[in-house]
Order: structure tokens, then sequence, then C-alpha cells
């Protein structure tokens, strides 16, 4: 009886560890040089928040506004206390065996004021310590230099929507290049353009302003093009040569399913990829927005009676500028949705969404996590790379966010080690099959942390924290000890071959 209880506990083991959910798993290490890094962006960890020379950010006025935005009354003025537990967060990642450390750099925290006049060296050897720290454990720094949280100074100017920003970000990226720039050898510009323009300026809650849905996501995203393109033309003349580092840019969201096989709903899914991914890639590589975008938001403008498109043209020599920045490509990948094409003739509508022409939503069985916005849908993720694989061919690609959220931050987080098991599992195929040129993943989060408007009711952390504890006390969840095993055999499964 014990032997063959044995037998079936080891089919059963066997079993398990080649699925997940049902799912039939990759069983192919990922290659020697493919790297698995761990993320966290400065002010959802930091805290610190008025220390040390440290000026406003926009985060800080909105989670101090009465009432607040924020569930719970949240803030981040301590977080998860990263500003004086640097080290602490160094020595998780060296015992989850991380290859690198995805991190973001606070303006606000460098140049208070937001110009670049004064340099605060206080918050410059902040970083310089952290930067010291990884490479001192061997992990490399992969460094955000703009991750949501403008300067409140420039926030009250107009922010993204005013295009005295560009010269602003270029500025600030000379500082960090040139303070950082030895150390660090990869450098994203931006976190999620679409998330800043459009969930802050179109929908107005990212940053808590006003809504300017139709004019304002697309002001702010041609101006952060443009910074984009400048920052990186600025660090390939004055310290490409010397630091000998790479520059990209992240992008962000959702695979869009075609919700049934018909010509129309084919044309909704790749006309909403356009609209959502080839809005920042496209410029980059091809030097003007995609067609499908330029058409629709021409077309509507001019039937809704105004004098030129809402959506902004770069002038020749911006095209010439954009064209060609960048050396690799970062994708935030979550999630997926299902299209269809939504026929309307009302033009009243002035949005983004009524600009697409297509109507998106999340099928109710799809598996939930503990964020409304986030089902688990494990091949969209190799169905996007695969689409950004086809399209835009040549260009290396990271991810440089994928995670799973429950809302209570459980150590036993099983259902967080399978979504990571099957998404890998899909990322390792449309390497495999499909050819997509992927180079390194990075898991959101390292540890519990400020979400935003969600405050801290959404965790994503690979490493549990008790906000109610002053010293914010970090313990490894399941899904810590999964990761340490991922990165240190390349393989999702137990029993893996080459």
């Amino acid at each position: 009886m014990a032997s063959s209880s044995a037998f079936f506990i080891f089919i059963l083991i066997s079993y398990y560890s080649k699925k997940s959910y049902g799912e039939e798993l990759n069983n192919k290490k990922f290659p020697k040089d493919f790297m698995f890094g761990a993320a966290t962006a400065s002010y959802q960890v930091e805290g610190a928040w008025n220390e040390d020379g440290k000026g406003e950010n926009m985060w800080d006025h909105i989670t101090h506004k009465v009432p607040s935005p924020i569930v719970n009354n949240d803030t981040g003025d301590v977080a998860c206390d990263s500003y004086h537990k640097y080290k602490e967060d160094v020595a998780m990642l060296k015992e989850m065996g991380v290859d690198f450390y995805r991190f973001s750099l606070s303006w606000s925290r460098i140049l208070p004021s937001g110009f670049d006049n004064e340099v605060n060296q206080l918050g410059v050897e902040h970083y310089r310590n952290l930067i010291k720290e990884l490479r001192a454990n061997n992990i490399t720094p992969v460094v955000t230099i703009y991750h949501f949280d403008l300067p409140q100074t420039l926030q009250d100017l107009g922010g993204l929507q005013n295009d005295f920003f560009i010269d602003r970000f270029v500025d600030f990226a000379r500082v960090c290049f040139r303070e950082f720039g030895e150390d660090v050898k990869y450098w994203i510009t931006f976190n999620e353009p679409w998330s800043i323009c459009n969930i802050g300026y179109g929908f107005g809650w990212l940053n808590a302003t006003a809504a300017s849905p139709g004019i304002g996501e697309y002001l702010c995203s041609h101006n952060l093009l443009r910074a984009h393109a400048k920052a990186w033309r600025m660090y390939d003349e004055e310290f490409r040569n010397d630091q000998n580092g790479l520059l990209g840019i992240t992008i962000s969201g959702n695979w869009f399913e075609p919700s049934t096989n018909s010509s129309a709903d084919i044309e909704a899914s790749e006309t909403l990829l356009q609209f959502t991914f080839g809005f920042y890639i496209h410029p980059i590589v091809h030097g003007d927005y995609p067609e499908v975008m330029r058409k629709n938001v021409d077309h509507r403008s001019a039937l809704q009676g105004f004098s030129q498109s809402r959506l902004p043209k770069f002038t020749q020599d911006e095209v010439q500028l954009i064209q060609g920045t960048t050396d690799f490509l970062g994708i935030n990948m979550y999630t997926s949705s299902l299209v269809t094409l939504e026929e309307s003739d009302d033009i009243s509508n002035i949005s983004y969404t009524a600009d697409t022409g297509v109507t998106s939503w999340q099928p109710e069985e799809w598996e939930s996590s503990g964020s409304s916005w986030l089902k688990v849908y494990p091949k969209g993720a190799r169905q996007l790379l695969k689409w950004l694989g086809t399209n835009y061919k040549g260009i290396k690609m990271i991810i440089t966010e994928n995670g799973y959220s429950d809302n209570d931050g459980e150590l036993e987080d099983d259902k967080r080690i399978s979504y990571y098991q099957r998404y890998l599992s899909n990322i390792r195929d449309a390497m495999e099959f499909d050819g997509v040129d992927l180079f390194g993943y990075t898991a959101w989060s390292l540890m519990d942390n400020f979400e935003w408007i969600n405050g801290y009711s959404q965790k994503f952390g690979l490493y549990q924290v008790d906000f109610n504890s002053p010293n914010r006390t970090r313990t490894p969840k399941k899904s810590a000890k999964w990761y340490s095993k991922l990165t240190r055999t390349k393989c999702i499964v137990d029993d893996c071959t080459e």
C-alpha cells in the first residue's frame, strides 16, 4: 500500500509539474543568457515623501487631497519605506537570485523644483547607494526615468499636455545620465505612455485631474514621444560612447482577442492593437502614427467641426527626430479583452474610445484576480508577443512587468504561481515557435506596494509587506520561493529539457 501510494503521489506531482489549471506547460528551459528580474517604482515603495530635500510630486499632492480620491485614504508617505530599507530590498532580490532589478527615479527627489537649476545631492546619493548595493550583489540595475510621479510644479503648468514638458524631461534625463550612467546600462525613458496619457489626461483618474477625452491623451502622447526621442538623441550624442548603455521605452496594454472569427472582429482586434501599441511604437519605428489612427481621428474631427485633427501631426523634422529612437522595447502585460466593431453614426462623442470604433470587454467566466481589470488569459501573452514581433521586426523586447494581484497578500499564493507558470509558458512558446526576440522577464512586483488609486488594497508582491508595522516587515511568499527556483533553473516546471 505504501509503495503504491508513493507511486500515485509521484505521478500526481509529475502531472502537476507539467500542467497548471489543466493547461499544458512548456518544459523547455529559457536560454542561458535570458534574464529574470523583479520591479518596483519610486512612489510606490520609497516613502520618505518630504525628507532630505525632496520636492512635492503629483502623487504627494493627490494623496493629500481632502477628500482623498485614494481607496482607504492611503498615501505613499511611508509606503514600503524603501528609501531607508533599500539594502533590505537588495537582500530580498539576492535571495531570489534575480539577474536585474527594475526601479524608477523620483524626479522631485533629484530635482526638487522640477527644473535642473537645483540638483538635490542627497537624492542623488540615495540612488548612487542603491545602484552600488545592487552591483555589489551582481544585480544589474534597469532604471526607469519617469514612472508616473511628475513634480507638482510641472503638473501645475499643464504637465505633459504642455509642450514645454519636452525639454524639462530632457534636462532631467541628462542629469540622470550624468550622475548614474557609468553604472547603468539599461535605461527606460517612460513607463506605460498609454497609462500616463489615456488614463491620466483622457480619463483623468491617474492624475486625479479634469478629464480631457479625445484631446488630452493625444496632446500628452505627442509631447511624450517627442520627449522620448529628444532624450534618446541626447544620450546618443553626449553619453553613449563613454557609457555604452541601451535606452528604450516601456509600453503596455491588453491583448485584444477577436470575439468571433469574422473579418469584422479580426479588424476590430487589429484596430485596437494599433490604437494601443502602434500609437507609440509606430512613430518610433516608422516616424508617424498608424494609418488607422490617422484616418479615424482625422475623419471624426472633421465631422465634429474641428478646424484641424485632434491627433496632432509631426513635422518632417520631427519624423526624422523620432524614427529609430529605441534600442529595445519594454512590454508590460497582464491581461486580455475580447473585441468587436461598434457600428455608430453618432459623432457627438469626442473620445479616444469613439475614435477606435471598437468595443472591448472581459467575459465573466475568465478567471479573476484581486483587480477588477485583471482577468487571467495566459494565451494572450503569446498572441501579443507574436503580433509585436511580426509588426515590428528587428526590435529586441523585454517583459518589463507581468504579475497577479490578490487582496490580502496571503503567503500561500498558489494562484500567483499558477499565473506566472502559465504566462511564462506562453512567453516561452512565443520565443520557441514564433521567433520572438525576447531577452528578459520582470515580475511585478518585488513586494506589495502602493497601487495608485487603489492604495494598498491590491497586492502584487512576491514578498508580503506588513503596512501596519513601523518596520514594514517583509516576508517571502510561496511565489518568491518558486521564483527563486525559476531564476536558478531557467525552468517553469520541475522537469525541463534544454
